[in-house]
């Protein structure tokens, strides 16, 4: 396993990863750099390195993060939620971040428009019907963001998890799924694609993939 690593790593690897993106598209893609259950100090680094998002899981770990968190917004760059949240975790995170990418469910959009009226969010869908991996089910996805926009969110797109272990065949399926539903939708934001199966989905249209220890290390 590797360790997590410092800005000049993190910043070959970005340079290797958006190589590999730009083989497969001329479309910008966001590379979102997951620091979950990593050292604040990896925070600084990211932001040294050249990344222009950071993603966090847990809202105790955003909480506990919070002064590295605010040190990175203040050079510009922005935090996302990609976690699953659970409604009374909004209070901890809405001040800390700047997309929640994970809304799934009409309680957690009431949550936030009342602890962060106007926030952008992105609506998650499950593709791959597993349970415990957050997300809507992509028939209510039209329904969650009207709400949404309806209660003052600004929704920029859709996200989704790849399902875990999945052949090519059934990511590509993901992936496509989520990239039909935000067209239909007028959504410029896919966030689709992980550190095992970016590649995959920035074929199947990602704009924006999450990537953890390819990019920032193994995590603690």
């Amino acid at each position: 396993m590797t360790e997590s690593a410092s800005a000049a790593v993190i910043a070959e690897r970005l340079v290797a990863i958006r190589s590999g993106i730009a083989e497969r598209t001329s479309r910008d893609v966001v590379i979102v750099a997951v620091t979950k259950s990593q050292p604040t100090s990896v925070i600084d680094e990211a932001v040294a390195a050249g990344v222009a998002v950071i993603g966090e899981n847990y809202a105790q770990e955003v909480r506990d993060k919070a002064d590295a968190l605010q040190r990175a917004r203040a050079h510009g760059v922005e935090v996302h939620f990609i976690g699953q949240l659970q409604t009374n975790k909004v209070r901890l995170v809405a001040p800390l971040v700047d997309v929640v990418q994970s809304v799934d469910r009409l309680s957690l959009v009431a949550e936030l428009a009342r602890r962060a009226p106007g926030i952008r969010v992105c609506i998650q869908v499950n593709t791959s019907g597993g349970l415990g991996r957050g997300g809507c089910e992509p028939e209510t996805v039209p329904t969650l963001v009207g709400a949404a926009r309806s209660a003052g969110l600004v929704v920029d797109g859709l996200m989704t998890v790849g399902p875990v272990g999945g052949d090519v065949v059934s990511l590509r399926r993901s992936f496509a799924m989520v990239r039909d539903l935000a067209d239909s939708l007028g959504l410029s934001v896919r966030s689709m694609g992980m550190s095992d199966d970016h590649l995959i989905a920035v074929e199947e249209g990602s704009t924006m993939v999450r990537i953890g220890t390819a990019l920032v290390g193994s995590r603690s």
